[in-house]
């Protein structure tokens, strides 16, 4: 299954973050994905095929979620 995903979308990835969301923004897109969760602003960086394994759905951007 491809999941289609932009810069500044958000996404729901499979496991949460140690502050208890599973929220992220993609703040960068390349060969290399950036997120940044949406509760604690914490960032990372990750290979896009980490990335795909571990993403469980795309929201969308700020537009398409209101």
């Amino acid at each position: 299954m491809n999941k289609i995903y932009k810069l500044n979308d958000y996404v729901i990835m499979k496991k949460p973050h140690a502050c208890k969301t599973n929220e992220w923004k993609v703040t960068r897109v390349g060969v290399d994905i950036k997120i940044k969760c949406v509760n604690c602003g914490r960032e990372i960086m990750m290979d896009r095929l980490e990335f795909e394994r571990k993403l469980k759905k795309v929201l969308g951007d700020t537009n398409e979620r209101k």
